[in-house]
């Protein structure tokens, strides 16, 4: 299994300090279970984002995260945190097969199915289908979020909502558009306030 010593050692000060510093708005965190294997899915705004999930629950979460972050000095700190390196130039099936694992394992994995940052002037970019594929596979409940509003220091503007627990049913497709329609809905109702 992952290695996630350093997760759990920083998560408690991760929280304190995101807490202080950014004051995020948390809704619907009642919706993540205590135990049981979830799969976290949401639109991806900044590279803060990991930070704001990993605030919003005591679970340890995997996420999937671009194999780079696992080389060199930087890696040392990364390979103790659970993260499961993913080439985005490909179809990685060892991060795949490493996600369903941790699954089967009854522990949770947080995705961003853009596969990068926004950085678009689209409200949200076009899914990867990682996240509906490890739910459909290893029947676990997948979690959508929404992320909205800007991290601004000592400002509360940064909020995430979390939607209630569902299983993959459909075939991959289908339900990889209900995900991204669920998530671009929400942002299109959250920047119209």
């Amino acid at each position: 299994m992952k290695k996630t010593l350093l997760y759990k050692i920083t998560r408690p000060i991760i929280k304190i300090f995101f807490n202080i510093l950014y004051h995020p708005t948390y809704i619907g965190i009642d919706h993540i279970p205590k135990k049981g294997p979830i799969i976290l899915a949401g639109n991806h705004t900044n590279y803060l984002d990991c930070l704001l999930l990993m605030s919003s629950t005591n679970r340890v979460i995997h996420f999937l995260a671009k194999d780079e972050l696992t080389k060199g000095i930087k890696g040392i700190i990364f390979n103790h945190m659970g993260i499961i390196p993913l080439n985005r130039k490909t179809h990685d099936k060892k991060a795949l097969k490493q996600a369903i694992d941790i699954l089967w394992n009854k522990e949770a994995i947080g995705i961003f199915p853009e596969g990068t940052i926004n950085r678009t002037n689209d409200i949200i970019m076009p899914f990867k289908i990682g996240a509906v594929k490890m739910g459909k596979e290893s029947n676990s409940p997948l979690i959508p979020f929404v992320i909205t509003g800007k991290y601004r220091v000592f400002r509360k503007k940064i909020q995430i909502k979390f939607f209630p627990p569902y299983k993959i049913e459909n075939d991959l497709d289908t339900e990889n558009e209900k995900l991204m329609k669920k998530i671009g809905l929400e942002l299109e109702k959250e920047n119209k306030k």
